[in-house]
């Protein structure tokens, strides 16, 4: 293609990336509602709710799933903006479902005593209840949640409050390639009914996706890899041609295609679970310090790249990070009490850049940089995986400062949408905003220099000579 002739960056231009980094700053300070936490209770040592709700305030942590009605950490939260996801237990179904009048009560006592000033929005209803094996639970399930939907609408909120439950990723009997994934037929009857009622409600489908348990089946190095968000050589869905660079996408992906194959694609997924344990048993596969920061900040970067999958792109996924803390008296291997982002006193278990005062680190910095005058634009080296890529767009588009708004649907540089392509802008826009030294156009030696304006149509890369 033609190359516009490099401008000389002009006022103007040196104002708005000015004002691009100051409002990107003030985002990123911001809580973002994409990026949730569990914040689960099976423990004895856990911190008074009022503290726990500061914490929370200090991070960019925008949603919060209990798994019941607990109502001090609920007034905790009060007048927050945080939103809260409440949960009625498996247990109590059956009565829910039998009795409008104990959904009544459900709702009176654990959503209209703190509603509005608690910001509850979404009521799930059982955990894991389709692969629990119990046929009469199965059976109360949409039952029960209907129930709560009446009761909600009943006190004039039913537009406000949305109803689901939560799924493990064994609703799915085939997940690999995404293209195929599919329900389980033996749960066809039950997540008809489900999922017509969700399309009613426009309430999400929601469900626990954990590349740390794919990675215990196939604890292979390029496995760990694909699980983390590390630099891979991906895998190509042989049904549709698409490129996978992390486990995540794939199996949210997987989860979309099922309910494209039901016909149901429009209902929104949400992520209830995903984590990965600090530490776990001797005999344990993937359990460590340094997997848990890197699964879960290479996800945070993920999400705030506004990336999307590969079936769903420009958007991110709402995700509830297992677990605000870890939980010392849950039973099972060590790594089940091993999930927690912070601990009980408070500090970090390992940083992932949640707090609001935290800043991002270049990749690739030398200890002793030089100042240099630059030139010219940030490109991608000839040769550069595209998984690579990813990695650099998903860093890229973390970044405070950096609006990747151009390459998402609708921005003018879209198209063509292709990794290469969206890596090339991001990388760029990442070097001009970040000092355009020569160490911000490293990205792990994948990037380079130049001196061609790699501006295109109504595409227009910032930089230029100086």
């Amino acid at each position: 293609m033609d190359a516009i002739t490099p401008l000389r960056p002009s006022i103007f231009l040196c104002f708005y990336l000015l004002l691009l980094a100051t409002t990107l700053t003030l985002r990123f300070a911001e809580s973002q509602s994409f990026i949730g936490v569990n914040y689960g209770q099976v423990a004895d040592n856990l911190p008074p709710p009022d503290a726990t709700a500061k914490l929370l305030k200090s991070t960019t942590i925008g949603k919060i799933r209990l798994y019941g009605a607990d109502p001090a950490i609920i007034n905790a939260l009060a007048n927050s903006g945080i939103s809260i996801v409440v949960g009625a237990a498996n247990g109590d179904i059956p009565n829910l479902a039998s009795d409008p009048n104990a959904a009544a009560q459900w709702v009176n006592a654990n959503v209209l005593p703190y509603y509005p000033a608690s910001n509850i929005t979404l009521i799930t209803v059982g955990n894991e209840v389709l692969t629990s094996g119990d046929q009469g639970l199965t059976s109360q399930l949409v039952p029960a949640i209907r129930n709560v939907q009446n009761a909600l609408n009943s006190a004039s909120l039913g537009g406000k409050i949305k109803v689901s439950t939560v799924h493990s990723m064994a609703v799915l009997t085939q997940s690999d390639p995404p293209s195929t994934g599919s329900f389980n037929p033996a749960l066809q009857d039950t997540l008809k009914q489900l999922l017509s009622f969700q399309r009613d409600n426009k309430s999400p489908l929601t469900i626990n996706p954990y590349p740390f348990f794919a990675y215990q089946s196939d604890p292979r190095p390029e496995t760990l890899a694909f699980c983390l968000f590390q630099p891979n050589s991906g895998r190509v869905d042989s049904g549709n041609g698409k490129l996978y660079t992390n486990m995540f996408d794939a199996q949210v992906d997987a989860v979309h295609s099922a309910l494209s194959a039901m016909g149901y694609q429009d209902i929104e997924i949400v992520v209830a679970e995903t984590g990965w344990p600090s530490r776990g048993d001797n005999n344990e596969v993937g359990p460590s310090v340094d997997n848990a920061k890197a699964y879960n900040g290479n996800l945070i970067n993920h999400l705030r790249s506004l990336v999307g999958t590969p079936l769903m792109p420009g958007k991110s996924v709402d995700t509830y990070i297992f677990a605000l803390y870890d939980e010392d008296l849950k039973p099972g291997p060590g790594s089940e009490r091993a999930f927690g982002l912070y601990k009980t006193d408070l500090s970090v278990s390992y940083d992932v850049g949640l707090a609001k005062s935290s800043q991002q680190i270049p990749p690739s910095s030398p200890k002793t940089p030089a100042p240099t005058t630059a030139a010219g634009w940030c490109v991608p080296k000839a040769g550069a995986s595209d998984a690579q890529l990813q990695a650099n767009l998903d860093y890229a588009c973390s970044s405070e400062g950096v609006d990747c708004g151009p390459i998402q649907p609708g921005g003018t540089c879209f198209e063509p949408n292709t990794v290469a392509s969206h890596a090339a802008f991001a990388m760029n826009l990442y070097y001009q905003t970040y000092g355009k030294n020569p160490w911000n156009c490293d990205f792990s030696q994948s990037a380079t220099l130049t001196s061609q304006n790699p501006s295109y149509n109504a595409c227009v890369y910032p930089g230029g000579s100086i």
